[in-house]
């Protein structure tokens, strides 16, 4: 397999300790379990991971309802059946029934792939042991159909939890581990002029100082993304509201803030902002 190192992208900035976690999992052929609270570019570092590397990008998005033999195959009985019924050619032939699903999919894949395994911890607490084998052995079996689907070339798996259910021990020794803090100004400011490359340099810091001050606020519910920001600073930009008039008048800070306690908090906090 050719050499593989991320070093980020022009779209997604990461910090050192990031792009660490993502080459030695990627060395060691484990999966990469990354946490961090939402808006800290967990699933977007699957893309990112994917652009860089140029390679294909597989998503499993994860229900509360998922079950892991989804992202392994279904056998289609109902559509074998219908065509049974109205004397369909090849009903015999049950392999045509199966379709792969997004982990099967990564397997059967000619070339490496990226397999985003998205917010795990949706799913009940066995699902994660369910894919224990398969994530270890890179194979399961086809009962129907009495084969063995191997992977091909090894997937790169990215895995995200919001953290919001304890995941198992023996998952969890499986998965090379990280936790995405929440970007300090230094490296926000950097990933702001990624998309506002020409952003006034006061709008920003008045922007970014309220940001900051409302996320330590300290009983705020719901504090506001690195996606709710960028949202704001847009909007300013597009408002052509003025660095002064930030801190004076919070404009349009219902952009930012998503909950009626939290728009009160900051409403009382207004002059300390």
């Amino acid at each position: 397999m050719e050499n593989q190192n991320f070093q980020g992208t022009g779209e997604y900035v990461a910090s050192e300790e990031l792009m660490a976690s993502v080459n030695i999992a990627m060395a060691l052929k484990k999966p990469l379990l990354i946490k961090g609270e939402p808006g800290t570019g967990k699933t977007m570092l699957a893309e990112a991971v994917a652009e860089s590397l140029g390679k294909r990008l597989i998503i499993w998005n994860i229900k509360s309802t998922t079950k892991a033999q989804e992202g392994l195959y279904v056998y289609d009985t109902i559509q074998r059946l219908y065509d049974g019924q109205f004397g369909e050619e090849g009903v015999n032939d049950i392999a045509r029934y199966i379709k792969l699903g997004k982990l099967g999919e990564a397997f059967d894949s000619e070339d490496q792939v990226v397999l985003l395994i998205d917010e795990i911890d949706k799913a009940d607490l066995e699902f994660p042991n369910d894919l224990l084998w398969e994530l270890d052995q890179m194979e399961f079996y086809i009962n129907e159909t009495k084969r063995t689907v191997k992977a091909k070339q090894r997937p790169i798996v990215i895995i995200t939890s919001n953290a919001e259910k304890e995941l198992p021990d023996a998952f969890l020794r499986r998965c090379i581990f990280h936790y995405i803090d929440f970007p300090d100004q230094g490296l926000m400011e950097e990933i702001v002029r990624v998309h506002f490359p020409e952003v006034e340099k006061n709008l920003l810091k008045n922007a970014m100082d309220v940001f900051y001050n409302i996320r330590s606020i300290r009983d705020i519910r719901k504090k506001p993304s690195t996606s709710e920001l960028i949202d704001w600073i847009n909007a300013l930009q597009i408002g052509g509201i003025s660095a002064e008039k930030i801190k004076e008048a919070l404009p349009f800070i219902g952009v930012v803030v998503k909950k009626d306690e939290d728009m009160e908090l900051v409403k009382q906090e207004k002059g300390n902002l």
